[in-house]
């Protein structure tokens, strides 16, 4: 996780300890829901002694539990995150919208933001299960391998974009993912172009995904919305059908937060 000590970690304002606590809340995800402490350890990359501290004063504050060898998250950890999405009028703007996109469509749709070099799911109108991974608000996902995140890649400033791409871990997610950085940075240049996104198994097997960009009214790229459905169906059909009714829906949203 680790890429070397940034000017704010070098400052004497930076506080070690609170970044390695963040750490250890964040090496659990949808795929690895319970941990032992050296794995703990080892994804935080901090020693097990110190792993140890922090998961017990988490499981002090009430944001982790124990069952004597793994360890997990408590719900309580969404209060960590909760003043912030309270405050956020976007995915209050975004879900009518979504949800009239899916009954059109009966397809699951969402929207997402991006933090770092991932996704965060801000808003979502499930239909069917596609994916073996349960997608809910606050599911991350890399950037580099969906449709939302390539959207959000290509609408950052080519030198930002560059930097993501040239950090990220491009791992194969799927024998379909790009994980050549020349080829990622022609994909990006390709969605800048025509406006939109279109992923196919490269996140998930059997998983097709488009995304369109939405914009603030100052024309910044603030979230994307993205459409998911299986590749049972034709391409074609995601680009004839979905495309226009994706960047439809992104307009209307656009219109939506200039009101605000």
């Amino acid at each position: 996780m680790s890429r070397g000590a940034s000017t704010g970690e070098q400052s004497g304002d930076f506080v070690q300890s609170l970044a390695r606590g963040l750490a250890v809340i964040r090496v659990f995800d949808a795929e690895h829901p319970a941990l032992n402490l050296s794995d703990v350890a080892r994804r935080a990359e901090i020693p097990a002694a110190a792993a140890r501290r922090f998961l017990r004063t988490l499981e002090t504050l009430g944001y982790v539990r124990s069952d004597g060898r793994l360890f997990s998250l408590t719900p309580r950890v969404l209060e960590l995150g909760f003043s912030y999405l309270s405050a956020l009028t976007l995915p209050e703007v975004v879900q009518p919208h979504l949800e009239r996109l899916s009954r059109a469509i009966d397809e699951s749709v969402s929207a997402a933001v991006l933090a770092g070099d991932d996704i965060v799911y801000v808003a979502r109108v499930p239909t069917r299960r596609i994916m073996t991974v349960a997608i809910t608000i606050g599911t991350r996902f890399p950037a580099y391998a969906t449709s939302m995140g390539r959207v959000l890649l290509a609408a950052l400033p080519a030198e930002d974009a560059g930097s993501v791409v040239d950090r990220a871990d491009l791992r194969a997610l799927t024998p379909r993912t790009i994980t050549d950085r020349v080829e990622l940075r022609t994909e990006l240049a390709r969605v800048r172009a025509q406006g939109w996104a279109l992923v196919d198994e490269e996140l998930e097997l059997g998983l097709r995904s488009v995304a369109a960009p939405v914009r603030d009214r100052d024309g910044r790229t603030v979230a994307a919305i993205n459409v998911s459905t299986s590749t049972a169906r034709p391409r074609e059909e995601a680009e004839a059908r979905f495309v226009p009714l994706l960047l439809e829906t992104a307009s209307a949203i656009e219109h939506d937060l200039r009101m605000l």
